[in-house]
């Protein structure tokens, strides 16, 4: 398999993370519009990360946090956002680098990203038996109301049982 000099997978990621601080920096700017409201969910001990010890006991490895109605003093920088949020009537201060976050969804608007780790490992490190080895997107956007992708017609060849992964010719696919 040819080697990724470029990275695209770390650059998806980061354009997508791009896509959430430009959503922050908005909200922090000019509120939330109509309905939006965010579920936000990072890895609490993750680098750069600062919760309180009280919700770190409480969440030690991960959190998701909702940005709707009752949050305060949102500020968004280049790598990072700080926020105030009310736990159980205590007022707390979080801040929560954009590399730690794994997952954001806006349920107004069926819209949702989901990211990897940072550091590019998947949550399950063996891959799927019969099937190659592939890196995974660093990060998917993820439209939960989606439709499925239609099937593609069927081959004029029957499918044969494969042992792994098969290579299939684009000819196999065009109108003749």
């Amino acid at each position: 398999m040819a080697t990724d000099h470029i990275r695209y997978d770390v650059l998806a990621r980061d354009a997508l993370r791009g896509v959430l601080r430009k959503v922050l920096s908005d909200a922090a700017a000019h509120g939330l519009p109509g309905e939006h409201h965010f579920f936000i969910t990072f890895l609490s001990q993750a680098e750069g990360v600062k919760l309180s010890p009280r919700l770190l006991a409480q969440y030690p490895e991960e959190m998701t946090i909702i940005l709707q109605h009752q949050f305060w003093d949102l500020v968004v920088s280049e790598d990072r956002f700080e926020v105030g949020l009310s736990f159980g009537g205590i007022p707390e201060r979080l801040v929560i680098p954009f590399s730690a976050i794994k997952s954001f969804f806006d349920p107004s608007v069926q819209f949702g990203l989901q990211f990897e780790p940072a550091d590019g490992t998947a949550a399950s490190e063996t891959p799927a038996p019969n099937l190659p080895a592939t890196p995974a997107p660093a990060a998917l956007a993820v439209p939960a109301a989606a439709p499925a992708p239609a099937a593609p017609e069927q081959a004029e060849e029957p499918a044969k049982p494969s042992e792994g992964a098969e290579v299939v010719r684009l000819d196999r696919f065009r109108k003749k």
